[in-house]
């Protein structure tokens, strides 16, 4: 009756699938969001501070193009996965013999296609994590000298020998002019709005890419479990 096909329904749905889904939507826009005006502010700090060449720090908007790029495909993934988070069966002629995705066919991919894609978009954002983490230690090694800054007396060294240098990290080529601040001028950067807010933005990025990493292991363990399935089930090689 009614009650049976609620429950089929209900039991059929594919819940790990819906959330990766809205985790990978809500982490693909917190990485690109916050990161892209992250990098912006990253860019007029050092223009501000350790650099007046433009041509020293021009692969920051690479970066940020790159991100939104990689974004989109993800979204487009996103959305092609919304059929492949669980098997349920669906009416077929006399009984319940269909197999379907989330309620509704899915013909996009093969699950052999899925599963491989999935696969190295992990493995891409695999990589974007670990990189978003750099920025997010840069900025921490350099709010932790501008304590040691503000507190002398926890530290041995001289003020005026406390600096961040740009050049060590990559962020700039080694003949960049002046490429470091130290003592009280890189005290009073990290006491402005912008070095707070940018520092905060690449720790957001960091989270979303997290997010979206969790996701995509999220959908490749699920597609494959459904894959698994329908092998045993004797279905199509199509969701």
């Amino acid at each position: 009756g009614l009650l049976e096909c609620c429950a089929r329904c209900v039991i059929g749905a594919p819940f790990a699938s819906l959330v990766a889904t809205g985790l990978c939507f809500f982490g693909v826009a917190l990485f690109c969001g916050c990161g892209h005006e992250a990098l912006t502010g990253t860019e007029q700090l050092i223009e501000t501070y350790f650099s007046k060449n433009y041509q020293d720090y021009e692969y920051l908007i690479d970066v940020a193009v790159l991100s939104a790029v990689l974004g989109d495909h993800n979204k487009a993934l996103a959305r092609g996965a919304w059929g492949h988070g669980g098997t349920a069966a669906v009416p077929s002629g006399a009984g319940w013999g269909g197999t379907v995705e989330g309620g509704q066919e899915n013909h996009m991919f093969t699950p052999k296609q899925f599963v491989g894609i999935t696969y190295v978009l992990t493995i891409i954002w695999l990589l974007v994590f670990a990189c978003s983490a750099v920025p997010v230690y840069i900025y921490f090694n350099t709010w932790t000298t501008c304590q040691s800054i503000a507190n002398p007396s926890k530290t041995s060294a001289s003020i005026g020998t406390l600096c961040a240098d740009a050049r060590m990290y990559g962020v700039l080529p080694w003949n960049a002019f002046p490429g470091k601040v130290c003592g009280s001028n890189l005290l009073s950067i990290c006491k402005t709005s912008e070095f707070q807010m940018t520092f905060h933005l690449f720790i957001a990025a960091f989270v979303g890419a997290a997010a979206t990493l969790v996701s995509l292991l999220t959908f490749m363990i699920a597609a494959t479990y459904n894959f698994a399935v329908l092998k045993l089930m004797g279905r199509g090689t199509k969701f």
